[in-house]
């Protein structure tokens, strides 16, 4: 008998938890809910937080595992990233370059890792999560998850909107782009998983053709430079800060991983998914943003660039290599289409953002997730709009300092399948992922996660605020925040499991 029949067999004797599973009258009223018949009449994905069962796993395209970041990370917020290495880090376009192939590799590991689980178990990656940080400790992570979908889903908004406002001269207003975008976010995310993978496996190509006319006019405008490359501790604390934007950019769809894998057969080469994903990840993030670096250089060669970015940040950059004594009304085409690639990098985030409410607290999963994905855009437009106008920059750097958790979520979930489960997938009952004594408390998540915090605060480097220890690298500190945050949360979590396995059981 296999693994899987022993485990199937020994679950005839298991009782459900009922608190967290829905009975069986309310998934009746759940599936006959309005928002789910609609749902179903438009042939969309009605399936939320639920195990998805060998006979639901239909995916059989490989394609489309390595291609759905493929367009989620070749959009304008890349590009931007990219550009923070000249016009904030002051680095050379060398120096970006290492920063950027180096730190995207480290960030779109996990990434590619946890798709695997998705494969395997067939577990939405907050619902995985129970099994890896414990059911306390995903709890703190899906609540995170669920601000942080939201609030990048934002600031990305943000940032295409001041793009669509520079084209005709400010003719269409920063609120109407963000309703705009929102929109275009809505009607691609309401329909789930297959029109997802659809939309991000083909809308990379209109994108990479504004990216292509970037490259032609930059090289034919002669502003690139490749700058003074120097040493010094200074240089040092600006490349771990610049290196710590680019990894918690890469490695931010960690927690929304196994969400887009969870519909290929178990069966399927697992080697194939996780470097199709790495490809599919590394190769958009590598390129968009060593072209923004590339491009932001214009702003030490030319004043004129220079005074748009200082005005109207990456869309004046854009606009100034693609209109201004360039393309003229083609240009301004092609940073209309660039400001829409924006949606591509949101809908994941709209998607996952539905997941993780449901994840959170289960009396939640009795609300469809097509009502949590219009939900969430919602919310993202009413913070968008009025950030736009009175407080961008402090958006901005709230979500720079959420983006530590990451590095506290792999380091404890890695801790969890490598140490305790000998990196074992049949360790983990997925069949019986309602159960509660299927998993761990979460005591060592809850405690891991406090004890990454403390290394984020002691060693993290932003705007408002310089660590203890980060404020010690450099005239201007260096951001080690999500390498201490790893670090002491694999500790704090890895001593407690110990006391969790052996006094809980479980």
């Amino acid at each position: 008998m296999s693994d899987e029949e022993k485990r199937v067999d020994s679950l005839k004797d298991v009782s459900v938890d009922e608190s967290y599973e829905p009975k069986e009258a309310e998934t009746v009223a759940v599936g006959l809910s309005f928002v789910n018949r609609l749902a179903a009449k438009l042939n969309a994905e009605t399936k939320g937080v639920e195990l998805v069962l060998d006979e639901e796993k239909t995916e059989t395209s490989f394609s489309n595992a390595a291609t759905m970041w493929l367009s989620a990370n070749m959009v304008i917020a890349t590009f931007s990233l990219g550009a923070l290495g000249i016009t904030v880090f002051g680095l050379s376009m060398f120096q970006c370059i290492m920063c950027i192939v180096f730190f995207n590799a480290l960030g779109a590991m996990p990434v590619a890792f946890f798709s695997i689980f998705g494969v395997k178990l067939g577990l939405r990656q907050m619902i995985l999560s129970k099994f890896l940080v414990g059911d306390y400790g995903m709890r703190i992570f899906a609540f995170i998850n669920m601000i942080a979908c939201v609030g990048w889903g934002a600031v990305n908004i943000m940032v295409s909107a001041q793009l669509l406002n520079i084209v005709n001269n400010g003719a269409l207003p920063p609120w109407a782009g963000c309703l705009i975008l929102v929109a275009c976010t809505i009607v691609v995310s309401f329909f789930g998983y297959n029109v997802i993978h659809t939309y991000e496996k083909w809308s990379w190509i209109p994108n990479l053709v504004c990216f292509i006319a970037i490259i032609a006019r930059m090289a034919i405008s002669k502003q690139f430079t490749w700058g003074e490359t120097v040493g010094g501790q200074t240089t040092a604390g600006n490349v771990l800060s610049f290196g710590g934007a680019i990894f918690g950019f890469a490695t931010g769809w960690t927690t929304y991983a196994s969400d887009y894998t969870v519909y290929q057969p178990r069966n399927a080469n697992c080697v194939k998914i996780f470097f199709g994903i790495f490809g599919g990840l590394l190769l958009p993030l590598i390129f968009t943003m060593t072209l923004g670096a590339a491009c932001a250089t214009g702003t030490l060669t030319n004043t004129d660039w220079a005074d748009q970015y200082k005005e109207h940040s990456i869309g004046g950059l854009v606009f100034s290599i693609l209109v201004t004594d360039s393309l003229h009304g083609f240009g301004q085409f092609l940073c209309v289409l660039l400001a829409l690639s924006t949606v591509a990098n949101n809908i994941p985030n709209m998607y996952s953002a539905s997941l993780s409410a449901q994840a959170f607290w289960s009396p939640l999963r009795k609300i469809p997730r097509v009502f949590w994905t219009i939900f969430g855009n919602f919310v993202t437009l009413a913070i968008c709009i009025p950030a736009y106008y009175k407080f961008e920059e402090v958006m901005e750097n709230f979500m720079n300092l959420i983006g530590y958790y990451l590095a506290i979520y792999e380091s404890m979930s890695l801790s969890e399948h490598f140490i305790w489960n000998k990196g074992n997938f049949a360790a983990y009952d997925y069949l019986n992922f309602h159960d509660k004594r299927s998993y761990p408390v979460g005591y060592a998540g809850v405690f891991g996660f406090c004890c990454g915090v403390a290394g984020v605060v002691l060693c993290m480097n932003q705007v408002w605020y310089h660590g203890v220890i980060a404020r010690k690298i450099g005239e201007f500190g260096g951001d080690i925040g999500f390498e201490a945050g790893a670090a002491f949360a694999a500790v704090g979590f890895n001593t407690v499991r110990f006391f969790e396995k052996k006094y809980v059981g479980r």
